[in-house]
């Protein structure tokens, strides 16, 4: 079937999501335009996007998504038609400790990219096929008790960290845009990712990174903590789906049918890294699991009702809990000279803050 290549703007490219995004774009629409725009802050790495940068039609820009200067200049002169918009502050410890930051980031960035592509968009006619997409979080609808049915697109927001409500803010503004002005906006709330390119902060490759040092793996409270679980890989091609047949103004929950308590995963994790990690300094693995003090305000857990996306845009998932950790793992042991360089001295002093008791 043919189909009109786009001129893509993707925010917070060289993040964890963002960037396996830009590689599944670049590798299934070679013909598209591809800006990718990212402020480089801790958790972007350029060269994420190494391998990519030669291709004539992708352009990277360092930048603020808070820059309307710089915004508006892109699209003008780009001539973008579709923005998908990862840009964000993302971890829930880290907005604890410093919550301004996501303020800034997730709600005054998202009206700055709204209301300057608002513009754009009306001066070049209000096209029908312009495309908004806003990637967000199941965790602004709160925490789910044990037997509790799944989050859907209709379930009350219930935001619970700075992070949660930052990312709810903006998910507002994005509806209102929508219905306020006519914006071709899209919205995707989706269950916890993992896969390649993952910042090292993050639960699953702390604990393959860990478990490669040696070093202590540390679980929040009894562990007991769930999840659904997503590979990115599986987003992305759910993103592209939503893109591409999602009817602008409507919200789709993506989810990777994998709910798992958080010491699960862990002895998941420690069991293939027995049995794929060569010269490990403390095998068995799991010996090195150590709880600590829960995190405040830390939500029991989170489950995806993904029916609504599968039933009118056909999508599913196409990893399990363990086909993709497997993936992960093995990503994780041959890119060494990827996550190494990020255990700088900032990383550790970050680490310690967080995990003092370990």
């Amino acid at each position: 079937m043919s189909r009109t290549p786009r001129r893509i703007l993707i925010t917070g490219g060289a993040g964890f999501i963002g960037s396996n995004f830009v590689h599944h774009w670049c590798d299934r629409y070679p013909q598209d335009r591809i800006v990718v725009l990212d402020a480089l802050t801790y958790a972007g790495n350029r060269e994420n996007l190494a391998d990519l940068e030669e291709r004539a039609n992708v352009r990277f820009v360092q930048g603020d998504i808070c820059d309307r200067v710089l915004v508006e200049a892109l699209f003008r002169g780009e001539a973008i038609d579709t923005i998908a918009h990862f840009a964000a502050e993302s971890h829930v410890d880290r907005s604890i400790l410093g919550p301004d930051a996501f303020v800034r980031t997730n709600v005054v960035g998202t009206f700055t990219l709204l209301e300057a592509f608002r513009q754009y968009w009306n001066t070049m006619g209000q096209p029908s096929d312009y495309r908004f997409l806003h990637v967000s979080t199941d965790e602004v609808y709160g925490s789910l008790g044990p037997t509790d049915p799944a989050f859907s697109e209709t379930t009350p927001y219930a935001p619970n960290s700075p992070y949660s409500a930052s990312k709810a803010g903006s998910d507002h503004l994005v509806r209102a845009y929508h219905h306020t002005y006519g914006l071709p906006t899209l919205i995707t709330n989706c269950s916890n990712n993992y896969g390649p390119f993952h910042f090292p902060e993050k639960l699953l490759p702390l604990m393959c990174i860990n478990i490669l040092m040696g070093k202590s793996l540390p679980v929040y409270g009894d562990g007991q903590n769930i999840r659904d679980w997503l590979y990115v890989g599986d987003h992305c091609s759910a993103l592209d789906v939503v893109i591409h047949r999602g009817t602008p103004g409507e919200t789709y929950n993506i989810g990777g049918n994998n709910e798992v308590k958080n010491i699960d995963l862990v002895h998941k994790l420690c069991d293939l890294m027995d049995e794929l990690a060569p010269n490990l300094p403390v095998r068995p693995s799991h010996k090195l699991i150590t709880f600590v003090k829960d995190r405040p305000g830390h939500d029991r857990r989170y489950a995806i009702d993904a029916t609504k996306l599968r039933t009118e845009l056909g999508w599913t998932p196409a990893q399990t809990i363990d086909t993709g950790l497997r993936q992960t793992v093995q990503w994780y042991l041959t890119h060494r000279d990827w996550w190494q360089p990020l255990l700088s001295t900032e990383y550790q002093a970050y680490y310690q803050q967080v995990y003092a008791s370990v």
